[in-house]
């Protein structure tokens, strides 16, 4: 297996052109383990981790660009702020170790259904910024990247450069299910994010699907709701009957599957509490930030 090792951003795209069958490494954290279990045998591996301009982030025309080689640790400790949903399940990846070597562009590439940055990406309306030496450089709503279980949209000369995400305009949640809090991989996963400038609600829903999707049938209906009931303005308590309606409509978006994790049916029960608690704490926060 050849090691490639480009210490640019244009030599790591011009590599990717010339070898397409090479395996990006970025934190390496999910793909040293398929090597490691033989589960994967690429014919090399592009080590992206002396690409410098991976590792920058900075404002972008009111959006956050977070480099492919930010990791975990970084977003927590720079971004709290800005990114709150993704700040919070970073907390939640693996040890300090792992949060260290991990990245966001990293579980982007991986497409696992049960990576924990696809919700917050998802709710925020996150963009995934890719670039070819060939045909340069384009973008592609985070929606539309996970095209099946660990696939995703890249084409074979292709490289995630970064993630342009929304800087947060109102108060954001995560919530995970799993055997422990931190360091284990999500039975199920949901995400939320309030939008008031401009009275909308964001979702992303984890390991409950061949792949992270958002819950659009929930998001509208809430955003109507609290349009209607003047809530938006008013900043009133979020009633009960209406966050557990929202809570059913996000699990009812859900398709999941029973493994050795948990079953189908717990899935859409976790799901369905995690919404109900994460948009009210998300909308408690937003009523004491009024």
């Amino acid at each position: 297996m050849d090691f490639l090792q480009p210490t640019s951003w244009q030599d790591a795209l011009a590599l990717r052109g010339e070898r397409p069958d090479a395996l990006p490494l970025a934190g390496g954290t999910d793909v040293m383990v398929d090597i490691n279990f033989d589960r994967r045998r690429p014919g090399a591996l592009l080590d992206l981790g002396r690409v410098p301009e991976l590792r920058e982030w900075g404002q972008d025309d009111g959006r956050i660009r977070l480099g492919a080689g930010v990791p975990y640790a970084g977003i927590i400790g720079n971004l709290g702020a800005q990114l709150p949903g993704l700040a919070m399940a970073s907390r939640t990846v693996g040890s300090p170790q792992i949060r260290i070597r991990g990245t966001v562009g990293g579980n982007l590439g991986s497409a696992s259904p049960a990576g924990d940055a696809h919700p917050p990406l998802l709710a925020a309306g996150a963009v995934v910024e890719v670039a070819s030496a060939a045909r340069g450089t384009r973008e592609i709503p985070v929606a539309e990247f996970y095209t099946g279980v660990k696939r995703n949209a890249l084409e074979p000369d292709e490289l995630i450069a970064a993630v342009l995400i929304p800087a947060a305009s109102g108060p954001q949640q995560f919530s995970k299910v799993g055997t422990r809090n931190a360091m284990v991989i999500a039975v199920s996963a949901f995400a939320c994010a309030l939008h008031p400038d401009r009275r909308e609600i964001g979702t992303g829903i984890g390991s409950a699907a061949p792949t992270p999707r958002r819950a659009p049938e929930a998001e509208t209906f809430l955003a109507g709701e609290l349009d209607d009931a003047g809530l938006w303005d008013s900043r009133n308590a979020l009633p009960e009957p209406l966050a557990a309606a929202f809570g059913e409509r996000v699990a009812a978006a859900a398709s999941p599957i029973d493994d050795v994790r948990g079953s189908a049916a717990y899935r859409l029960h976790s799901l369905s509490v995690m919404a109900r608690r994460a948009i009210t704490w998300a909308w408690n926060d937003l009523r004491e930030a009024a």
